[in-house]
């Protein structure tokens, strides 16, 4: 069997990365696949994350003139799916010319989208509501419907699209832990790289309220730093400097859950959020926004954690300072979260996967 991704970056360190990372090494190691990754302006360099030395990688460079763009990404996608004959393409990327592929290449090759965001993602504050967006959010369903199979990560995700082709098939869970967080120090965990749509402005607006009333609790937030949201900014004008670190990825994330007593997630959108996973399955219980369209997927509210209504600041602020005081609530909670993420099993998801592409052969 040999299969082709397309995606953007392979080499950064957010949850497509790793789910790609842990699919495609699962794939080759367990049931021989060939694999294929393609990627675009150097985007499979210095890997965060392990990916299997067999994976054939290649690099699409794109420049600024996104017209000429497309007619060079089509060229290339078709020289390359020649050359290696891939039996089913994947593709992981939410770029609008992504999901435009089966109108560009008009191959034989079975195709399947693997939608790893919400249809209404926006991946920074839209000056042009309306028209524009209703249009781009029209467009998205469109081309979703020209695939073989749309995988939606959960059933909150597939009912935001009108599609006959959609299946459901979640983000399988890699940890494998037999320590669990203590649920005793004071600190607080986000794991969310600085950009619009993982919402960290709004967690700053929460959490300059909670230091008030808890100035001895920390919060640490690990992901890739972005200078040009000035989020340290709003940091020293709200005067929380001393409560708050921004950090940067790090391989040993599962060591910082353990440190922690908590997570929370203010995302404006997601998929279905392999932070959520890897926190509960270290015994963390979470706090998180109900944004379209991961949250709702995996916290059941009142019991694994809490689930707040988006955007409602003043609820979210309630909730992380009883789960604060309440270390018993913290505890209780944790145990429920680890036994709610046991149904995301590496091994079931991933045969799965493999009954889908055997088959779309045999078919």
């Amino acid at each position: 069997m040999k299969l082709l991704y397309i995606t953007q970056r392979a080499n950064e360190e957010g949850g497509v990365q790793r789910v790609l990372s842990i699919k495609t090494n699962y794939l080759i190691e367990k049931f021989g696949y060939e694999i294929a990754i393609v990627t675009q302006n150097q985007g499979n360099e210095n890997l965060f994350f392990e990916f299997n030395d067999k994976i054939n990688f290649h690099d699409i460079t794109l420049n600024n003139v996104k017209v000429f763009n497309l007619f060079r990404y089509k060229k290339e996608l078709k020289k390359y799916i020649k050359e290696f004959q891939p039996d089913c393409i994947i593709v992981c990327d939410f770029a609008l010319k992504s999901f435009s592929i089966p109108l560009l290449l008009h191959t034989n090759v079975p195709m399947i989208f693997e939608a790893h965001g919400s249809r209404f993602n926006e991946y920074k504050e839209s000056r042009f509501l309306g028209l524009r967006n209703t249009l781009k959010y029209k467009y998205r369903n469109y081309c979703a419907s020209k695939f073989l199979f749309f995988v939606a990560l959960s059933e909150e995700s597939l009912k935001e699209w009108t599609l006959f082709n959609g299946i459901l098939i979640s983000n399988p869970l890699w940890l494998e832990t037999t320590t669990w967080a203590n649920l005793k120090e004071t600190k607080i965990i986000a794991v969310a790289r600085h950009s619009y749509e993982k919402g960290i402005d709004r967690l700053l607006q929460i959490w300059q309220v909670v230091v008030q009333k808890h100035p001895d609790w920390l919060l640490e937030i690990y992901g890739k730093i972005d200078k040009d949201l000035e989020l340290q900014n709003i940091v020293k004008k709200f005067d929380i400097e001393s409560n708050i670190r921004f950090l940067n990825p790090v391989k040993n994330i599962e060591e910082k859950y353990k440190e922690a007593s908590l997570l929370v997630m203010t995302s404006r959108n997601e998929a279905l959020p392999m932070v959520l996973l890897e926190a509960m399955a270290c015994g963390l219980p979470c706090i998180a926004y109900d944004c379209p369209v991961g949250p709702k997927a995996i916290i059941r509210d009142n019991e694994n954690g809490f689930l707040i209504e988006d955007g409602n600041k003043d609820s979210f602020v309630e909730k992380l300072n009883l789960l604060i005081e309440d270390e018993n609530l913290r505890i209780e909670m944790g145990k429920k979260a680890i036994e709610s993420v046991e149904k995301y099993d590496l091994e079931s998801i991933m045969n799965q996967w493999k009954n889908l592409f055997e088959s779309i052969v045999k078919n």
